[in-house]
């Protein structure tokens, strides 16, 4: 655990050199978009790591006019991320409740492991970065869901 939380501060001290697309400070590990249960998230075990655009509204239908709204985003997503990431519209946690996410995974390297953590921060590093430029142009559209 203390090997985890060791490279995730290390994280955010070297992403709080980058400010956001919109010249703000932000806090890269735990980003705020602003939205009610819609959040960017970056994870990382003993096997892979994990980068996700995930929404976990309570209500079927809003998640779905969610999921419906980042359509409408889903060429300008691509365009500023340059690659595909994997739409999940219909999971559920451990816990059983539903949530839909849209991520991109890193398969084969471990946060436990000090020597991974160079590939790790490649792997999270631009991801985030785009995320948050992509967010700076379809935020707008999404202030129906504050």
């Amino acid at each position: 655990k203390q090997l985890k939380q060791l490279f995730w501060t290390k994280f955010g001290q070297f992403m709080s050199l980058h400010s956001s697309a919109d010249g703000e400070k932000v806090n890269w590990v735990n980003y705020k978009t602003g939205i009610k249960r819609w959040y960017f998230t970056m994870d990382a075990d003993k096997k892979a790591a994990k980068i996700a655009i995930t929404w976990s509204h309570t209500d079927a239908g809003i998640r779905a006019l969610m999921a419906e709204q980042f359509l409408q985003y889903k060429g300008l997503f691509h365009d500023i991320l340059g690659e595909e990431w994997y739409w999940d519209m219909d999971s559920y946690d451990d816990y059983g409740k539903p949530y839909c996410q849209i991520y991109k995974t890193l398969e084969g390297y471990s946060i436990f492991k000090e020597a991974d953590w160079g590939e790790l921060v490649t792997f999270f590093k631009p991801r985030m970065i785009a995320l948050d430029e992509f967010w700076s142009s379809a935020k707008y559209a999404f202030d129906i869901f504050k």
